[in-house]
């Protein structure tokens, strides 16, 4: 059996202290992976269903719209976390490319070094690139997020960072959600792709309004999954907004 706890790394990072903890749960008789920021409970291994359907409906909205070409994709994720979604992505032949956007380094060094429970690792995929930089600061550039072909777009930008679009890990990210922000971010989309961004609580009618000003398509897709620890469904979402073709 592992270790009831154990904290496997501790970090003060720009916008407060990280750390990421394994626990061993005697009920389920499971290791449980956590991220802390500050007191928040950011990520649980425990509960990955939302992160996994931001990647399968994001990539199933280009399939449903692909053409007769053999196209392969190029996909953007911002926030890495636990891999969750970065690894779902993988799981597509059709992605030819995956560049995943982390602000911090320490979680990036979890990652290099084996410390969360991907197996396989992302690193074992030569489509994957883990780049440490501002995924809000790259998204409101003209230059985009690869530093090697500025301009470049993609046939998705999958989001999983901020707690919900108005309540945020970091102020400085709060103009993204903005109209303006929207619209700087889906200039580095390519025509008819998608747009995704993962959220802790229901469907928010005034931010879905607001995807639908800038986007030819939005909508939310809740995703419901048990929690035994309480033993009660939750509700997450995962909106959607696709540009024009």
């Amino acid at each position: 059996m592992s270790r009831l706890f154990e904290e496997l790394d501790y970090r003060d990072t720009p916008i407060g202290p990280i750390s990421l903890r394994r626990r061993f749960h005697l009920t389920m008789k499971v290791d449980v992976y956590e991220i802390i920021l500050g007191e928040e409970h950011l990520m649980s291994s425990l509960f990955n269903v939302s992160e996994v359907a931001l990647a399968r409906l994001g990539l199933e909205k280009i399939d449903s719209l692909r053409n007769e070409t053999e196209e392969r994709w190029d996909i953007v994720v911002g926030g890495l976390g636990l891999g969750y979604t970065a690894a779902a992505v993988l799981e597509s032949p059709q992605v030819g490319s995956l560049l995943v956007v982390e602000l911090l380094d320490a979680v990036a060094d979890w990652h290099e070094a084996g410390l969360v429970p991907l197996d396989p690792p992302l690193s074992a995929d030569p489509r994957c690139r883990v780049l440490t930089d501002d995924f809000f600061a790259l998204a409101q550039s003209d230059q985009g997020f690869d530093h090697t072909t500025p301009g470049r777009q993609y046939h998705a930008i999958l989001i999983d960072i901020d707690h919900t679009p108005d309540w945020l890990l970091d102020a400085r990210s709060g103009h993204f959600y903005s109209e303006d922000g929207l619209k700087q971010l889906r200039q580095h989309l390519k025509p008819g792709g998608v747009m995704g961004l993962w959220s802790d609580v229901v469907p928010d009618d005034k931010f879905l309004r607001r995807l639908s000003e800038v986007f030819a398509e939005a909508w939310a897709e809740p995703v419901t999954f048990h929690n035994p620890l309480q033993n009660n469904d939750y509700t997450q979402t995962i909106y959607l907004a696709r540009t024009r073709s």
